[in-house]
């Protein structure tokens, strides 16, 4: 992947646990082989609206690329287990007409920066062999990358929260928030 890419217009933020129809609507609209590098086999609609919905409640965290109201990508932060601990998992989805312009790795960068204010150790991801994409985004962070039984496996390690990680996602939450307030009232607005 170049980094030359220009960035679409469009805001990336956290989704608020109210805004998980977003995320599922995005998901829907992944074309057959998204879908495939998205979950590492083929996934039904009904698969879809049972991940989005489980997502909302195993408070992961979700960040989105925003075409307008739309959610048009996403990367996912999941903790193993009950509590943020040592290891999280990280995932990503960019509908096609959007792939190959940077959003990705923009993505992976707030999810990285979340797993570290997180105290996460070891951030994994793991892919398809054939998802070149992902892996590019991934080696963009200095993943380890290794081959296991017909997949990738990445490894990164953050580094430790410190006072300007911390501070750069609080002032992007507070903006994320405002936007999600702002997207509400235009939605009413329009309804009446």
């Amino acid at each position: 992947m170049s980094e030359h890419h220009h960035l679409p217009q469009g805001t990336i933020r956290k989704l608020w646990p109210g805004e998980a129809p977003k995320f599922r609507d995005h998901l829907l609209r992944l074309d057959k082989a998204s879908r495939r590098m998205r979950f590492a086999h083929g996934v039904s609609d009904a698969f879809i609206e049972d991940y989005a919905t489980r997502m909302a409640d195993m408070g992961g965290i979700v960040y989105g690329f925003f075409d307008g109201t739309e959610v048009r990508a996403a990367a996912e932060l999941k903790k193993l287990g009950d509590t943020w601990g040592r290891e999280a998992e990280a995932a990503f989805s960019v509908e096609q007409p959007l792939q190959e312009h940077g959003i990705g790795t923009e993505l992976m960068g707030r999810v990285i920066r979340a797993a570290r204010n997180r105290g996460v150790q070891h951030l994994c991801l793991t892919c398809l062999a054939d998802n070149n994409k992902m892996q590019a985004i991934a080696r963009h962070y200095e993943a380890d990358l290794r081959f296991e039984y017909g997949e990738v496996v990445g490894e990164i390690v953050p580094q430790g929260p410190n006072y300007f990680s911390l501070l750069a996602e609080a002032v992007e939450d507070r903006f994320g928030y405002m936007m999600a307030v702002l997207d509400l009232q235009n939605r009413v607005v329009k309804a009446a």
